[in-house]
C-alpha cells in the first residue's frame, strides 16, 4: 500500500482516484460521530495531547491506501466516565462503513490510538454563584 493517490477505478472515459485526505476526513468524521468521544488527537507534540476541532479532523488520522483497499489508524481522546473497548470498537464499525459507503474501498483494518481523556470541568459561574451564597 502507498500514501498516494491511487488509480482506484477505470471508467471508458478516464480513472477515478481518491487522495488519502479525502479519507482521512472521512474517518475524522466517522470518529467523531461515535458518542464518548471528546476529538481527535493530533498526537503527542512536545508531551502533550493535542485536543483537535473539525477543521483539523485528518490530523488525527492517518491512511494507507491501495488499488481497493484501505487501512486506517485513528488517534482519538475520549471522555472521561466511557467504556474504552465500547468506543473503540465503534468507531472501527463506523469508519469502516463510512469509507467503504462513501469510496468503495475495501477497509482492511482500523486501528483505534487512545491518546488521553477528557475530564469535564466545572464551570465558573456556579462556583462563584456559590461563593455569594456563601457569603
Amino acid at each position: 500500500m502507498s500514501t498516494i493517490a491511487a488509480d482506484y477505478e477505470k471508467t471508458d472515459i478516464g480513472t477515478i482516484q481518491i487522495a488519502p485526505e479525502v479519507i482521512e476526513v472521512i474517518a475524522g468524521l466517522a470518529a467523531i460521530e461515535v458518542k464518548g468521544v471528546a476529538g481527535m488527537s493530533g498526537g503527542f507534540a512536545g508531551g502533550i495531547v493535542e485536543l483537535l476541532g473539525r477543521k483539523n479532523l485528518s490530523k488525527g488520522v492517518k491512511v494507507e491506501v491501495g488499488q481497493r483497499e484501505a487501512a486506517v489508524d485513528v488517534s482519538i481522546i475520549v471522555e472521561y466516565g466511557n467504556k474504552i473497548p465500547e468506543i473503540a470498537s465503534e468507531i472501527q464499525r463506523n469508519v469502516k462503513r463510512s469509507i467503504e459507503m462513501m469510496t468503495g474501498l475495501h477497509v482492511v483494518e482500523v486501528n483505534v490510538h487512545i491518546h488521553d481523556v477528557h475530564f469535564k470541568t466545572a464551570d465558573k459561574p456556579e462556583e462563584e454563584d456559590f461563593h455569594h451564597r456563601v457569603k
